[in-house]
């Protein structure tokens, strides 16, 4: 039996660079889901520390807030630099995934009709701070830090994936991300797990909008 379970809704949504991490190192996992009636009860909700999901659980140590669990992966399986500065850059990386994961949420959840045009048209320039740290780690041949995978590639990866959705085209003037995207996307188990129902056959977003 896999130690791992993730706790979540039946989305994609802050958990798919968690499933990502753990698929293409090979680990195994549970799934709970918990159904939209299931949450609204609230007997779950009030048994989260934030009264949020994802839940994480590795045997009896739980967590939850979904850059915590990447983290946790990342220190545990080798995800996180060799050094500090690369741990500070990786660190550094991540608040950026975070930053427009949360500008992203705000469109799809709160303004997806009025603000979606503008959402697009400012694109470029929240992508372009990824490009320019490919660029300086290896000439953009490598990962966004340093020459070994780590958890803020699966999670940049996920943002990349979802905003090609939403805005198709949105890196054709980016050579390194999109080379990026494919290069990761190639993994042998990335590869086989973006291809399997558990990515093709969950929605983005809670809310049916992508």
């Amino acid at each position: 039996m896999p130690s791992y379970t993730i706790t979540y809704f039946p989305v994609r949504g802050r958990c798919q660079a968690t499933r990502m991490l753990l698929a293409d190192q090979g680990q195994t996992w549970k799934e709970d889901v918990v159904t939209l009636d299931t949450w609204m009860k609230g007997d779950l909700k009030a048994t989260c520390l934030y009264g949020q999901l994802p839940k994480f659980t590795d045997g009896a140590f739980t967590l939850y807030q979904s850059n915590a669990i990447l983290r946790y992966l990342g220190r545990k399986h080798g995800l996180y630099g060799k050094d500090d500065q690369e741990r500070a850059l990786l660190d550094m990386a991540n608040d950026g995934v975070e930053d427009l994961r949360n500008k992203y949420l705000v469109l799809i959840y709160q303004n997806y009709d009025e603000g979606k045009d503008k959402y697009v048209k400012d694109l470029p320039a929240q992508l372009k701070p990824f490009e320019t740290l490919l660029k300086q780690n290896q000439g953009g041949k490598a990962f966004i830090v340093g020459d070994q995978i780590s958890f803020v590639d699966y999670n940049l990866l996920d943002l990349l994936l979802i905003h090609q959705t939403l805005a198709p085209g949105c890196l054709d003037t980016f050579p390194l991300l999109s080379a990026y995207v494919a290069r990761l996307s190639s993994r042998p188990n990335l590869k086989a797990f973006l291809a399997s129902p558990q990515h093709t056959g969950l929605p983005i977003n809670g809310n049916g909008k992508q």
